[in-house]
């Protein structure tokens, strides 16, 4: 996803104007692929990062998905020990 919201600058002028359309449809996926309360204070989140203007850079599903991936490692890891 925050490839695809790369995307739109490859043509030039398009770059935020298409953010106006794809800052809700990013701020719905971003809900329902982390869901609970980090989907939707992430999904609130990635919605004001994809509308306003020059923070596209930000990757914030690679962000939350290394979160989720490394929270989920240390938990493992931790119930492995005791």
């Amino acid at each position: 996803m925050d490839l695809l919201g790369y995307a739109s600058f490859a043509i030039p002028g398009l770059g935020e104007l298409s953010d106006l359309v794809f800052a809700p449809i990013s701020a719905f996926v971003f809900y329902k692929m982390f869901g609970g309360l980090k989907g939707t204070f992430g999904g609130i989140f990635n919605f004001v990062e994809e509308i306003l203007p020059f923070s596209d850079f930000i990757p914030s599903f690679s962000i939350m998905w290394l979160w989720q991936y490394f929270t989920a490692n240390s938990k493992t890891v931790l119930s492995k020990q005791v």
